[in-house]
């Protein structure tokens, strides 16, 4: 299933550690894995099923990638204030 295209793949590329862009992909990936073991509908239409299915993984690719994004700020904003402290004054 190819359902994720592109400001989230260039998100997920400017990551700056390769085990959080792995983890991303991974994620994206496993709806491969779960698609085609899940039945169509389930019994109950509100907990089973692809469409279940789908909207649970879309939660979760979404959740995992404001969680990084935040973790990428973060380091960003410790870089800012290193090089801020380290460099001469007017230099900043």
């Amino acid at each position: 299933v190819d359902l994720v295209e592109g400001e989230l793949h260039l998100t997920i590329a400017a990551l700056q550690l390769g085990e959080w862009r792995n983890d991303m992909y991974e994620e994206i990936d496993s709806i491969n894995q779960i698609l085609p073991d899940t039945p169509a509908r389930g019994l109950n239409y509100d907990n089973e099923g692809k469409a279940w299915a789908i909207r649970t993984w879309v939660r979760s690719v979404l959740r995992k990638i404001v969680h990084y994004k935040a973790e990428h700020q973060h380091v960003l904003n410790e870089a800012a204030a290193t090089l801020q402290v380290a460099l001469p004054q007017d230099i900043v």
